[in-house]
């Protein structure tokens, strides 16, 4: 197959949590020979890693906004991986992607990576609320205020939709959680982890003892890691085959949630084995000072917050998700271990 013949990819973020196990799940896809894939990279010495596992790397960030123009410009899709709230880098893309359409008049393919942290209230938490959200609702979507998380760019790329040169696909994954085992991270070139838990962890070894954010009875939606790079293939596959198999625009919201959570819970799991291994002075998790919460979490509201979402368009067109709950528990002690041990070093 010639390169021309093949279609075009680019990834942003490719070497982050998220981007690199898209990345992965693609190089495993059957149809991997049909693609020509590129890829942005801020670390030179990655470029050589990343062209053997036979891929394009260019160097690059979301600050490059004339890279991000260009290489949309010359793609079939763009898997938008890198910050979800830089408006000014989606400006860009959208802007290669035009192109595209104007010079080869075939409409181009973006999935974007936004986060259900677009549905956070300010609950301190100190309370579950009833308020949950279906990506099938897009009336209740519309709801959302352009303060909210993520939200502005969200629009921004709806609107590129709605304009005819773009078909857009927004994926929101929620905790992500589990160490990422990818073969990007076997070659040192992408980060294994997560935010949201290891950075409660690293908060609670420092202070010596687990945290929780008020009565930490607020809920959050979760998702293994390997189960959201699978759902930016299920959308992938279906953009593929065409505008009719999965909705995109207005109705391209697609959730990544395989299961619901208290945040308190995870505080309390968390102490509990920090106080096994005599990281913690308490089996019971301690309430984090205002101080605290700037400290560790730059004041962000989010873990204290609620974000309740229901993946239902995400499953209608094929997503099928193998880690529930359960696997959320069995993945906090070897978070710990893995981050206390570099810590250590």
């Amino acid at each position: 197959m010639s390169t021309s013949e093949k279609t075009h990819i680019f990834i942003t973020g490719v070497t982050g949590y998220i981007g690199g196990s898209v990345l992965s799940a693609l190089l495993s896809h059957p149809r991997v020979k049909s693609f020509r894939i590129t890829v942005l990279t801020r670390s030179p010495e990655k470029v050589v890693p990343l062209n053997s596992l036979g891929v394009v790397a260019v160097v690059g960030s979301n600050q490059d906004l004339g890279k991000l123009t260009e290489y949309a410009r010359n793609s079939d899709v763009v898997f938008a991986c890198a910050d979800s709230d830089d408006l000014q880098a989606a400006k860009a893309i959208l802007l290669g992607l035009k192109k595209r359409y104007d010079e080869t008049g075939k409409v181009p393919i973006l999935i974007h990576t936004s986060g259900t942290g677009v549905l956070t209230d300010n609950a301190a938490g100190n309370y579950a609320t009833d308020k949950v959200y279906s990506d099938l609702d897009i009336p209740l979507i519309e709801t959302l205020p352009k303060t909210q998380p993520h939200r502005e760019v969200d629009i921004e790329v709806v609107a590129a939709d709605e304009k005819g040169y773009v078909r857009t696909y927004i994926v929101l994954p929620s905790t992500i959680y589990g160490i990422a085992n990818t073969s990007l991270v076997k070659l040192g070139i992408q980060n294994p982890y997560s935010k949201q838990i290891p950075n409660l962890i690293k908060a609670s070894i420092d202070r010596k003892q687990g945290g929780v954010v008020g009565k930490g009875l607020n809920l959050w939606p979760n998702v293994h890691i390997s189960d959201t790079a699978s759902l930016y293939i299920t959308i992938f596959d279906a953009a593929i085959r065409g505008p009719g198999e999965a909705g995109h625009g207005r109705e391209g919201f697609y959730f990544g949630e395989n299961g619901e959570h208290r945040v308190g819970r995870i505080s309390e799991v968390i102490t509990e084995l920090l106080f096994e291994v005599k990281l913690g002075k308490s089996a019971e998790p301690t309430v984090f000072t205002e101080d605290e919460l700037q400290k560790y979490f730059r004041g962000a509201r989010s873990l204290g917050s609620n974000s309740r979402a229901r993946a239902d368009r995400s499953k209608l067109i094929g997503w099928k998700p193998v880690h529930s709950v359960d696997s959320l528990w069995a993945s906090l002690k070897p978070e710990i271990e893995a981050i206390a041990e570099i810590q250590n070093n």
